[in-house]
């Protein structure tokens, strides 16, 4: 048991995060589904790596209806727990870095729990069809219809498979130095006409309440209310780090206490989407 814990706690951790969105969440169903396999014969284990993923999914499918109901009472908008940098996997099979990214944790929000587990054990964790129907006690041709239903509501092609942008560390660069120059020029030719900012306080730090949109309203509200909601004294220190395996930024003040934490989606035009964490609960995984 050991050793199975060695080799698949990366992968069983990220599967849960993805399916959770969670972190905390995540190392919670990690640590509960090997106690339970602990107490089980190990018959029941031969094939481990599908094993401890079906258990994992049914502990987070248990999950979803009460954390959907907490939602309902969430002041604000609704985001990904973030996660500084990326963690280690062991295990023969890697989840894909591009699944990992925050702009994709987003998008699965949109699916069922149903949708959601066919999809990242399809797409992220490389399962055949036939094993995904078997782990989740469906049919293949049920699987397939979820799978495809899942990237419509997510709105990704068909055929097409998800890459992250290679050009998103410069983006994030270009974004940063503009932020800590107070340059708005520069933060509209980085910014999509259409962009979206969305931010996340939980009611427990000042944050939107509703999505901003347009390149004017987002630029206006990144220099102006942002980095003022994020003081503590008279200054603030803006970092780039890797969140969710991809470039982001960090707000701190000088003490080194972290209350932003910010991710990208990139499109062809600049950058579509702005995600910005300031609920402190969902800071822990960040500024480590």
């Amino acid at each position: 048991m050991q050793e199975l814990y060695v080799q698949y706690k990366g992968l069983m951790f990220k599967l849960a995060y993805q399916l959770t969105g969670s972190a905390a969440d995540a190392e919670d169903v990690v640590h509960d589904v090997f106690l339970k396999a602990q107490s089980l014969p190990p018959s029941r284990l031969e094939d481990s790596k599908a094993f401890l993923c079906k258990m994992v999914t049914n502990r987070c499918r248990d999950l979803y209806k009460s954390a959907r109901k907490k939602r309902e009472h969430y002041v604000g908008e609704w985001l990904p727990e973030p996660l500084q940098g990326a963690a280690e996997d062991s295990s023969e099979s890697v989840v894909q870095d591009d699944l990992l990214s925050y702009a994709m944790l987003v998008l699965l929000e949109r699916l069922s729990i149903s949708e959601r587990a066919v999809f990242v054990l399809r797409e992220a964790l490389g399962f055949e069809y036939g094993e995904v129907a078997k782990l989740l006690g469906k049919s293949e041709v049920g699987c397939r219809k979820l799978f495809s239903r899942a990237k419509a509501k997510m709105e990704l092609p068909e055929d097409e498979p998800i890459r992250s942008d290679p050009a998103g560390r410069s983006w994030a660069d270009d974004f940063v130095a503009a932020l800590k120059k107070g340059d708005l020029d520069r933060l509209y030719a980085l910014l999509d006409q259409d962009v979206v900012l969305v931010a996340d306080g939980g009611g427990k730090a000042v944050a939107a309440l509703n999505p901003i949109r347009t390149r004017e309203r987002v630029a206006q509200f990144l220099l102006g209310g942002v980095r003022k909601a994020a003081t503590v004294g008279d200054d603030v220190v803006i970092d780039l780090v890797r969140l969710n395996g991809q470039a982001g930024f960090v707000i701190r003040s000088e003490e080194g206490i972290v209350h932003t934490a910010g991710m990208f989606r990139i499109a062809k035009d600049g950058i579509r989407n702005i995600y910005l964490m300031r609920n402190p609960d969902k800071l822990t995984y960040v500024g480590k």
